[in-house]
C-alpha cells in the first residue's frame, strides 16, 4: 500500500495550452508547415497539425524579436531582446538550443537567412550588417558597414537596418533598407552599393516582385512605393490605399502607418498586395485591420485585437517562382487566424488549437482524470450543435509533424470558468486539448439595464456572473457553480431540450450578536480609527452611501434577479435551482467560500464567513441556514468575543463587500493572499463596494433559522459575560483587541506590500488556530465540505448520511441527515438535519477532507447513476433512482470502521472512525502554509498531495501521512497561480501560468517515462520540392545567381576572422538535452543506440585515422631507409 509510482526528481511540465501570452514574433516553415511563435517573456511556441504544439523557453526570459526556419532542415533561428542569436534543433521532441551568439556592442533589429543557405544576415541597430555560419555559428570577417553603404556626401546616419534579402533575381546583391527611407542594393562580390533609392518616408518593410526587377516599400504616412531598378531616382508608382484623394491634384491625405506589406504573385491572376496598418487618421474608432489588395478590389478585414504579425503563405520557397499564396496568418495580441486567400470572400479556417481559453478571463479551474469514458463524446455531441459557421472548407494549412496517441488513453476533463459567467469542458485526454461543450451560466439571469435615474455603478458590476467555484460529480452528472454574487445554480444533464421556468431560492446567511457589551475604555484600548487605515470611503466604494435611492437600507434583496418567465434550454446542463444570498440590514451577502452537491442525498451545501446554507434541491427547499458558532451547539472550543461597536457603518460595509474581479488579478508583485493574523498587522486594499441593483420580487426566505426541527436560531448571539471581558487584558498595552480577520482560505485578499517587513509576516506568521487564542474574529469562516457516509458522533454503531463541515480555524463539525427511505418520500416527505457538534481540530484553516475504508482504500463520496430527467422514454422516466453509496463493512467486529483524512492549511491529519482517535499527524509546513490540497489516486492507491505557498509540491502516502515527494516546483509569485492550482487522479496537476495559458505537470514517474511517446514530432523528413525550369533564355540572361558561393566570399579564407569583441560564441546543450529528454521509452532507447553506434562509429572512424596515420610513417621510414642504404650501398669502408 505504501509503494507508489511518485517521480522521485522534480515535477515535471508535460505541456502547455492556450495562447502565447503577449506575443512577438511569427515564422513559417513552407516545406515542413510548421509554424512558430515568440513571445515577450522569451517562450516560443511551435505548432504543427492538432496534437503537435511544443513549448520551449529561453533561460534568460528575454523577448523575441524574430524567428527564422532553416526551411526544411528541422531548426530555426531566434534572435532576442538581449542581443542574442540561438539555433534551436528541432530533430528531437524537445527542441533545444544548440549554439547562441551574443552580440556585444550592437543591438539586432533584423535577420534574413535566404533558401538554402548557411550564412544569416544580421542587422543592426547601428545600421551595419553582419553575416553569421548557421553551422558553427560564428561571426564572418564580412561586414556591410553603414557608411560605405550610403553615399559620402550624405551627412546623417541612415538609422536601423529594418530590411534584408537578397535579389531574387541575383543572390549576389542584398537589398539593405534603413529606417529613415533609404534603400541600398548591395553587391557582395564587389563590396558596394549598386544601387540606392531615398524617400522622405520612413521605411517599414520591402518585399521584392518574384522576377527581381522591382520592389515594393511601406512607409510611415501610409503610403506604398514600387520602384523599379533601373530608374531608382524615384518610384513608378506612389498610392496612398485609403487616403482620400484631393479634388485639385494634390497629394492624397497622410494615414496611419503601413507597418508591413507583402507583394504577391500569381500565374494567372493579379498580384496580391496585403499589409497592415495605413487606414485614415479621422477612423480613430475603428479597430486594427488587415488589407488585402487584389487587382482592383480591397477587402480589408477588421480584428477583434491589434496586428502584430503577419505572413502569407505560399505555394513554393523559392523567392525567385511565382509565389502562389494561398492564405495570410495573422498572429494579433490575443489570437491567431488564418485568412483562406483562395476565396472571393476571404474566410476564416477554423482553428484546431485551444486559443481561446481567455476569450474571457479564467476565474477558476477544475481537472477530472479518469472520468467515466463516455462523456467526453456526449458532451462533444451536444456541444458541436452550436459552433460557429462560415468558416473557410479547406483544410487547416499547418499541418506539419506527427503525433500518435500513446500508450495513455483514459479520458481527461479539464473545467474552466470565466469572468463572464461562462463554463467551458475540455477534452484533455492525451495532452491534448480540445472545447467540447460551452455552458453560459448568466442565462438564467436577467440582463441588468442602466437606467432609470441610477449611475451605472450602482447596478452594474464589474463582472457580476464571474464564477468563483465549480463542483462537478462525472458520475451522476450533476454540476454546480457558485458565483462572486453570492449564488449557487444546480445544474442536471439532459439531452432533450425543454421550456421551464427557474426555481429560485433566497438565503439569509448572517451572523450577529445581540445584546453587544460596548467594553470599557481603561480595559480596552480603542479601535483603531478606520479613517487612518484606508483612504476614504467614498474612494472604496464610488459612492457615499451603501442605501438604496429611495432612502432605505438595503435588505433581504439578492444581488441579481433571476428570470421569471419560462425559458428555453437546449440540450446539455439544464438550471434546476439558483440559491441566492441576499443583502443584510445594507450589507451585501459574503462571498462563497466553500461548496459541495451529494446527487445521492439531493443536497447542496455551501459556506461563506458567515455560516452554511444547505439547500435540498430536490424538494426546492432550504434545510439549514446557521451561523457558523451555531454550529458547534454547546462543543465550541473558542472563548469567542463579540464583534465591536460599529464605529462606521460605511467602512464594515466596505470592507466586507463582495470582491469583483479586481481580486482575481491582483498587482503580481505587490498584493500576496494572507492570513488571518498578518491581516491584524496589515489592512485591506481598496475593493469595490455593491451597490444599488436591480431589485426583484422576493420570495419567502429563511430568516435565520433552520427549517429542521433540530436546529437552533441562527441569530441568537453569545452575551459577553464580565469574565470574559477581564481577558482581554491578555492583548498587551497599545494593541487593539477588535481586528476585521479573515482566513486566507476564506476570501482571497489583495493587500499592499509596502516593505519586506510586510512580505515576510504575511508569509511566515504562524496560522496556528490554538484554542487558547483569544484574538480571533467572531466571523468564522465555512472553508471545506464534503459528503459521506459516516458515523455522525463519537462511538457510534451505525453509519448515516453526513456532512463534513471545516472551518477557517481548523475546526471539523459534522451534520448528519436523516433522509426519507423511498423515491417516492424522498420528494414530499421533510429531509431531518442534525448539527453534531465539533469533532476534530487542526491548525490552519480545514481545505479538504476524503474518507478511507479499514483496508487503506479510498471511499468515494455516494452518488446517484445518472438518467436523462427530460426523458421521452417512459421507461426511463419510470426507473427508480439508483444510488451506488460505497459504504464501509457494517460488520460487528471489533474495531473502527472508517478512516477520516482531514488536511489544513498547516497539517494533515488521519483520524479512525468512530471512536475519533487521531492515527497520524503531519505537520506539512512551519514557514509557510498549504494552497490546494487534494487526496488523489495513483496506480490504485490514495494520497495526498498539496502545493504550498512557497512553490513546493508535497506528496504523503495514505493513510500513514508518510512523505514521499518535496519538490520546490514554482515559487508563487502570482495569485493566478494560487487561484486555479489543481490536482488530479494519475499523478497530474495543472494551473493558469499566464492568463491564456493552462500549464500542465506530473509527478508520476510512470507519466514521465511515458511523455516522450506521447510528444508529438515537430520534424518529418520531407523532400525539397524543385525549382521550376527557368528556361535557356532565362537561365543565360537572368543573372548570376546560380553560380554565385557564398563559402568562398564570406568564409575566414577571403573574408578573415570577426572582430572576437564584436560577438561570443556560447555553445548550447542541444544535442545533451536531446538525448536527456528522450530518455523514456522505446524511443529513448533507440537514441541511446543511436548516440552509442555514432560514438563507437567515430571511435572506429579515429582508430583508422590512426592506423593509416602509423602507416604512412611506416612507409615514410621505410622509404628513408631504402634511400639511406642505397647511398651507402657501394661504398667502402673507408669512404664513410
Amino acid at each position: 500500500m505504501e509503494d507508489r509510482d511518485v517521480s522521485q526528481g522534480k515535477g515535471m511540465k508535460t505541456v502547455r495550452h492556450g495562447f502565447p501570452y503577449q506575443p512577438t514574433a511569427l515564422a513559417f516553415d513552407p516545406v515542413q508547415k510548421i509554424l512558430a511563435i515568440g513571445t515577450r517573456t522569451g517562450a516560443i511556441r511551435i505548432l504543427g497539425r492538432p496534437g503537435v504544439d511544443c513549448y520551449c523557453q529561453h533561460e534568460s526570459g528575454a523577448a523575441v524579436l524574430q524567428l527564422q526556419f532553416l526551411i526544411n532542415e528541422g531548426a530555426l533561428v531566434s534572435a532576442s531582446s538581449d542581443e542574442t542569436l540561438h539555433l534551436w534543433n528541432l530533430r528531437q521532441k524537445r527542441p533545444a538550443i544548440l549554439h547562441s551568439l551574443k552580440f556585444n556592442r550592437e543591438r539586432i533589429t533584423y535577420c534574413h537567412l535566404p533558401f538554402q543557405s548557411k550564412w544569416l544576415y544580421v542587422g543592426t541597430e547601428r545600421g551595419n550588417t553582419h553575416i553569421v555560419n548557421i553551422e558553427s555559428f560564428i561571426l564572418s570577417g564580412y561586414v556591410i558597414m553603414w557608411n560605405k553603404a550610403i553615399e559620402l556626401s550624405t551627412k546623417t546616419h541612415p538609422g536601423p537596418v529594418v530590411h534584408l534579402s537578397d535579389s531574387p533575381r541575383d543572390e549576389g546583391k542584398l537589398l539593405i533598407g534603413y529606417e529613415n527611407g533609404t534603400v541600398v542594393l548591395w553587391d557582395l562580390k564587389s563590396k558596394r552599393a549598386e544601387l540606392r533609392v531615398y524617400y522622405d518616408e520612413a521605411i517599414h518593410s520591402i518585399d521584392w516582385h518574384h522576377e527581381g526587377k522591382q520592389f515594393m516599400c511601406s512607409h510611415s504616412d501610409g503610403s506604398l512605393t514600387l520602384w523599379n531598378l533601373k530608374s531608382p531616382s524615384r518610384p513608378f508608382q506612389t498610392t496612398i490605399p485609403h487616403g482620400k484623394s484631393q479634388r485639385d491634384g494634390r497629394k492624397p491625405e497622410s494615414c496611419k502607418p503601413i507597418l508591413k506589406a507583402e507583394y504577391k504573385t500569381c500565374r494567372n491572376s493579379e498580384p496580391f498586395i496585403i499589409f497592415s496598418g495605413g487606414l485614415a487618421y479621422d477612423k480613430a474608432c475603428r479597430r486594427p485591420s488587415l488589407t488585402i489588395m487584389h487587382g482592383k478590389s480591397i477587402t480589408v478585414l477588421e480584428m477583434d485585437h491589434p496586428i502584430v504579425e503577419f505572413l502569407t503563405l505560399c505555394e513554393t520557397p523559392y523567392p525567385n517562382e511565382f509565389q502562389e499564396p494561398y492564405a495570410v496568418v495573422v498572429l494579433l495580441e490575443k489570437d491567431l487566424i488564418v485568412v483562406d486567400l483562395t476565396q472571393s470572400n476571404f474566410p476564416i479556417f477554423e482553428n484546431p488549437y485551444p486559443m481561446d481559453i481567455h476569450e474571457s478571463p479564467v476565474t477558476c479551474t477544475a481537472y477530472f482524470a479518469d472520468c467515466p469514458p463516455d462523456l467526453i463524446l456526449v458532451l462533444y455531441s451536444i456541444g458541436v450543435k452550436h459552433k460557429k459557421q462560415g468558416y473557410s472548407n479547406k483544410e487547416w494549412p499547418v499541418s506539419g509533424g506527427t503525433w500518435n496517441i500513446g500508450a495513455q488513453t483514459y479520458p481527461e476533463i479539464i473545467i474552466t470558468g470565466h469572468a463572464d459567467g461562462s463554463i467551458k469542458f475540455w477534452d484533455a485526454s492525451a495532452i491534448t486539448l480540445q472545447m467540447l461543450y460551452k455552458l453560459k451560466t448568466s442565462k438564467v439571469f436577467e440582463k441588468q439595464k442602466i437606467g432609470d435615474g441610477k449611475q451605472t455603478s450602482e447596478i452594474v458590476e464589474e463582472d457580476p456572473y464571474a464564477v468563483q467555484m465549480i463542483y462537478w460529480c462525472p458520475e451522476s452528472r450533476i454540476f454546480c457553480v457558485a458565483g462572486v454574487s453570492a449564488y449557487v445554480i444546480v445544474y442536471k444533464f439532459s439531452r432533450h431540450e425543454i421550456t421551464t421556468e427557474i426555481v429560485s431560492l433566497e438565503v439569509r446567511l448572517q451572523y450577529d450578536v445581540e445584546d453587544i457589551i460596548t467594553p470599557e475604555p481603561e480595559t480596552i484600548p480603542p479601535f483603531p480609527d478606520p479613517s487612518s487605515q484606508l483612504p476614504s470611503s467614498k474612494s472604496l466604494s464610488g459612492s457615499t452611501s451603501t442605501v438604496a435611492s429611495e432612502g432605505m437600507t438595503k435588505d433581504s434583496i439578492p444581488c441579481l434577479s433571476v428570470k421569471t418567465r419560462p425559458v428555453r434550454m437546449p440540450p446539455g446542463y439544464q438550471a434546476e435551482l439558483v440559491v441566492q444570498l441576499v443583502w443584510v440590514d445594507g450589507e451585501p451577502p459574503q462571498q462563497i467560500t466553500s461548496l459541495t452537491v451529494s446527487s445521492a442525498y439531493g443536497i447542496v451545501a455551501f459556506g461563506n464567513c458567515n455560516g452554511l446554507a444547505v439547500v435540498d434541491f430536490m424538494q426546492k427547499t432550504v434545510l439549514l441556514s446557521m451561523g457558523t458558532i451555531d454550529l458547534y451547539r454547546s462543543s465550541d472550543p473558542y472563548q469567542r468575543q463579540p464583534r465591536s461597536p460599529r464605529k462606521n457603518k460605511q467602512f464594515i460595509a466596505d470592507n466586507f463587500c463582495m470582491r469583483g474581479l479586481s481580486n482575481f488579478y491582483p498587482d503580481l508583485t505587490k498584493r500576496i493572499r494572507t492570513s488571518y493574523q498578518s491581516m491584524t498587522e496589515l489592512t485591506d486594499s481598496p475593493v469595490p463596494l455593491e451597490l444599488e441593483r436591480c431589485k426583484s420580487p422576493t420570495s419567502d426566505h429563511v430568516n435565520g433559522h433552520c427549517t429542521s426541527p433540530t436546529s437552533q436560531s441562527c441569530s441568537s448571539g453569545k452575551r459577553l459575560s464580565s469574565a470574559d471581558v477581564s481577558k482581554v487584558n491578555r492583548w498587551g498595552p497599545g494593541r487593539p483587541p477588535f481586528r476585521k480577520a479573515q482566513s486566507a482560505a476564506c476570501m482571497e485578499v489583495s493587500l499592499p506590500v509596502t516593505t519586506e517587513e510586510s512580505r515576510e509576516n504575511s508569509y511566515n506568521r504562524s496560522r496556528s488556530s490554538s484554542i487558547s487564542s483569544i484574538d480571533k474574529d467572531s466571523k468564522e469562516a465555512i472553508t471545506a465540505l464534503y459528503f459521506m457516509e459516516s458515523f455522525a458522533r463519537k462511538n457510534d454503531m451505525t453509519i448515516s448520511p453526513c456532512l463534513w463541515v471545516g472551518t477557517s480555524l481548523g475546526v471539523v463539525l459534522m451534520i448528519s441527515f436523516n433522509l426519507p427511505s423511498t423515491d417516492e418520500q424522498r420528494y414530499t416527505e421533510p429531509v431531518l438535519v442534525s448539527p453534531s457538534g465539533t469533532l476534530l481540530t487542526l491548525k490552519g484553516a480545514v481545505l479538504t477532507f476524503s474518507c478511507m475504508d479499514r483496508l487503506g482504500g479510498l471511499m468515494h463520496p455516494p452518488y446517484e447513476v445518472w438518467r436523462d430527467p427530460n426523458s421521452v422514454d417512459d421507461n426511463e422516466k419510470g426507473r427508480k433512482r439508483k444510488l451506488v453509496m460505497n459504504s464501509p463493512s457494517t460488520s460487528q467486529e471489533m474495531g473502527d470502521h472508517q478512516y477520516a483524512v482531514v488536511c489544513s492549511e498547516k497539517q494533515a491529519k488521519v483520524f479512525s472512525l468512530p471512536s475519533q482517535t487521531c492515527l497520524y499527524v503531519h505537520n506539512i509546513t512551519e514557514t509557510s502554509f498549504i494552497l490546494q490540497a487534494a487526496v488523489v489516486v495513483m496506480c490504485n492507491s490514495a494520497c495526498l498531495a498539496c502545493f504550498c505557498a512557497n512553490g513546493h509540491i508535497m506528496i504523503m502516502s495514505l493513510p500513514s501521512l508518510r512523505p514521499m515527494l518535496d519538490v520546490n516546483y514554482l515559487p508563487l509569485t502570482d495569485m493566478r497561480i494560487a487561484r486555479t492550482f489543481c490536482f488530479t487522479n494519475e499523478g497530474q496537476a495543472l494551473y493558469l501560468v499566464s492568463p491564456t495559458e493552462i500549464q500542465r505537470l506530473t509527478y508520476s514517474q510512470e507519466m514521465c517515462d511515458n511523455l516522450q511517446d506521447m510528444l508529438g514530432e515537430l520534424f518529418t523528413p520531407v523532400e525539397t520540392p524543385e525549382a521550376q525550369n527557368r528556361g535557356f533564355l532565362k537561365g543565360l540572361f537572368g543573372g548570376s545567381g546560380q553560380t554565385f558561393d557564398r563559402e568562398e566570399l564570406f568564409g575566414e579564407a577571403s573574408a578573415g576572422k570577426a572582430s572576437k569583441s564584436l560577438a561570443q560564441h556560447i555553445p548550447g546543450s542541444g544535442g545533451i538535452e536531446g538525448v536527456k529528454g528522450a530518455a523514456g521509452g522505446v524511443m529513448g532507447e533507440l537514441t541511446r543506440a543511436r548516440i552509442a553506434l555514432d560514438e563507437r562509429g567515430q571511435r572506429l572512424g579515429e582508430l583508422e585515422e590512426k592506423t593509416a596515420g602509423m602507416m604512412t610513417s611506416a612507409e615514410a621510414f621505410s622509404k628513408h631507409a631504402h634511400e639511406l642504404m642505397l647511398k651507402y650501398k657501394d661504398k667502402k669502408w673507408y669512404q664513410f
